[in-house]
């Protein structure tokens, strides 16, 4: 396994950090199996390990904390805060009172006394963002958290952030988790460039493209719509559809890729990831034991400038084939009271 530096932290993190977000009602319900899938990610060399308290209503964070109860010197442990947690008002987004609230819920249901790395899982733009750094900074101060990152920031976002920090001597995000893959390259535009120059680590989401670049679905294929991913979101895995087929085609090509590369296409696609020079780590988030399996094998994999430029002129730089979900908030456009005069009466 290879570790490299997350951003500015002086936190060394495996390149593959292991991604909890299958681990509970949504994914394996079996809390033993899981916990048998994370003691076997770290006893393959990965220290690094991701979750968010929204991930099946918080037990995806129950499932970690029993999982590295005896070994949490030796992790860095990350989770997230915004999405909506039960019922009512006020549970969720990016204030001080929902943060300062959810932290401690993580913390207990994590079994630890601190979290390394503690992202901002979306944007909110009902809270500004000085509020937002304002109460990361103390959680800081107060050793609950050691770290503070974004996830799926637009980069016009990531460099607000950064200047409101400078401007009121509050901490910044150290790092940013946004959506990359072979299939899903937008970020290479401006996040990532955004990322590199105010020295932040970027851990990203998705590598295999919502299992796209599992090999699963391919060309001329029945695909099999009532289960898993494609249950949730059909749409994206209907073949029938121009974008689909677009997809399908381009992992065709690419699996021509791997095969001459003499590796699957999942190694492939996770060694693509961690290719490039701002990415610290790519997140996999395996179901069972044997996905666990399949990708680790590309932890050592590298790729050459000539296999490089074959997957470019497959998907273009900063080309994005499907809406990969959140990177670019569209609120503005579908909230009538955020572009419709306020009625002053």
């Amino acid at each position: 396994m290879r570790y490299r530096v997350l951003g500015g932290t002086g936190i060394e993190v495996s390149v593959h950090c292991l991604g909890t977000m299958m681990f509970g009602q949504i994914g394996n319900p079996d809390h033993d199996d899981c916990v048998r899938i994370i003691h076997a990610a770290l006893d393959q060399g990965i220290n690094f390990v991701d979750t968010a308290d929204m991930y099946s209503a918080g037990e995806s964070e129950t499932i970690v904390g029993k999982a590295l109860k005896d070994r949490r010197d030796d992790v860095v442990l990350a989770t997230k805060v915004h999405f909506q947690m039960g019922e009512g008002p006020n549970r969720g987004g990016n204030s001080r009172r929902w943060i300062v609230q959810e932290v401690e819920a993580s913390l207990k249901r994590l079994q630890t006394d601190w979290i390394d790395l503690y992202q901002i899982h979306r944007p909110d733009y009902t809270t500004d963002v000085e509020e937002t750094l304002s109460t990361l900074t103390d959680l800081v101060h107060q050793g609950k958290i050691r770290a503070f990152g974004c996830s799926t920031f637009p980069a016009d976002e990531i460099v607000n952030a950064y200047h409101v920090a400078e401007r009121r001597g509050l901490m910044r995000f150290r790092t940013e988790q946004p959506p990359y893959s072979m299939l899903a390259r937008e970020i290479e535009r401006d996040v990532l460039p955004a990322c590199r120059r105010y020295g932040m680590g970027v851990l990203v989401w998705g590598p295999l493209a919502s299992g796209f670049l599992t090999g699963r679905y391919r060309k001329d294929q029945q695909a099999d719509l009532s289960t898993g991913r494609p249950s949730i979101t059909p749409h994206r895995f209907d073949p029938s559809l121009p974008e689909n087929a677009a997809k399908l085609d381009a992992v065709e090509k690419l699996i021509d890729v791997a095969t001459s590369v003499g590796c699957t296409l999942p190694e492939l696609a996770m060694a693509f990831t961690v290719t490039h020079p701002a990415v610290t780590s790519a997140i996999i988030g395996p179901r069972t034991m044997e996905h666990l399996d399949s990708i680790l094998k590309s932890a050592t994999l590298t790729l050459d400038d000539a296999t490089l430029d074959r997957i470019d002129e497959i998907v273009p730089p900063g080309t994005t084939m499907y809406d990969v979900g959140g990177l670019r908030d569209a609120s503005v456009l579908t909230k009538h009271a955020l572009r419709r005069p306020v009625d002053d009466r």
